[in-house]
């Protein structure tokens, strides 16, 4: 089959590999779109990333496909099902998952290599995290349940209520994805954004503000955009990048919420005020990848249209045009997310 393997640093080659072979409990899908995401951006830029792919290793985890083989004692699926496989699972058994918090597993299985034509999913994913797609839904649309449970926690984690004002920074696919579900949680929302294409993606997804930061000082345009000037109720970082950190303490009110839910690089240090923190009782949170639970809540919202695919993925390519769409998506295009076709 043909796949892409990660070697290192923007080193991705289109290869001729075996097609992988399931044992008992194992599922062979055949792909049939595997959507471009921010942290694969990150790992092809720095060649690895620290939880989930050392290379060489096959690559990318947002996939939507077809069975084409079953291993023995597989009673739940069966060859020829429309079916989205998560890129993790969690043992279920250890301290973490016995406190719900299944994403910090002690053996969370990993499973990566979405860019390719087959992919074989781990007993543990098929059991935990897989799940039959209705022919209703398209597989673009089942692709994008992986990021959008990651969200449904950040948000959940963040404690917002009905009316709050959220600020995401950032509009990105993840921040975007941010935007329509705080929105339709009930909340205000004001997207602070950088490039003139991101105002009107940030706008369609239901923001009510958007801050431009190539035109104002954010802070200050984002405090002047809430009630007596006091700050978000909660602020979520969706960027990964030390200054959208520290504006994102600034941005909230006393007593409110900070989501530090974009990754910065191993080592990065932060300077936040103290005294602030203290003072104004400023909770600060990170949250990081998706459970079993709200993978489902992510895959209804998908199921019933309330998160579309055509707002997500803006574009298509063959597999052999993969580090094209890579490098592309390094010049900070307008695309969201691109749909690798591996059969093409």
């Amino acid at each position: 089959m043909t796949a892409a393997v990660l070697y290192g640093k923007e080193d991705v080659k289109i290869e001729r590999v075996p097609i992988p072979r399931v044992g008992e409990g194992e599922v062979l899908v055949k792909v049939e779109v595997a959507l471009t995401c921010g942290t694969d951006l990150k790992v092809y830029q720095r060649g690895y990333h620290a939880r989930m792919i050392v290379p060489p290793a096959l690559f990318g985890h947002e996939l939507a496909g077809v069975i084409e083989e079953v291993g023995p004692s597989v009673k739940a699926f069966r060859r020829g099902m429309r079916v989205v496989a998560l890129n993790s699972a969690p043992c279920g058994m250890c301290f973490y998952c016995s406190k719900h918090q299944e994403n910090l597993c002690e053996d969370l299985l990993f499973n990566n290599g979405a860019y390719a034509e087959f992919i074989k999913i781990p007993r543990r994913i098929v059991e935990a995290n897989m799940l039959a797609v209705p022919s209703d839904v398209s597989f673009e649309a089942a692709a994008m349940v992986e990021p959008l449970a990651c969200v449904l926690r950040g948000l959940h984690e963040s404690t917002p209520e009905i009316g709050d004002t959220v600020t995401v920074i950032g509009a990105g696919p993840v921040g975007l994805m941010f935007i329509q579900v705080a929105k339709l949680s009930g909340c205000n929302v004001i997207a602070v954004v950088k490039r003139d294409a991101q105002v009107d993606a940030a706008r369609k997804m239901g923001a009510d503000e958007v801050v431009q930061i190539t035109h104002v000082e954010p802070v200050q345009a984002v405090r002047a955009l809430t009630p007596d000037r006091r700050g978000s109720d909660v602020v979520i970082e969706a960027v990964g990048r030390p200054q959208a950190w520290e504006w994102a303490v600034e941005m909230v009110r006393k007593g409110g919420t900070v989501n530090f839910f974009g990754g910065c690089a191993s080592g990065t240090k932060v300077a936040l005020d103290t005294n602030r923190l203290h003072y104004s009782e400023v909770t600060l949170k990170a949250t990081f990848h998706h459970t079993p639970e709200t993978v489902r809540k992510a895959f209804a919202l998908i199921a019933e249209k309330k998160v579309r695919s055509n707002d997500y993925v803006t574009g298509e390519a063959p597999l052999s045009n993969l580090n094209q769409v890579f490098q592309h998506m390094s010049n900070r295009n307008a695309d969201i997310k691109t749909a690798i076709i591996p059969g093409h």
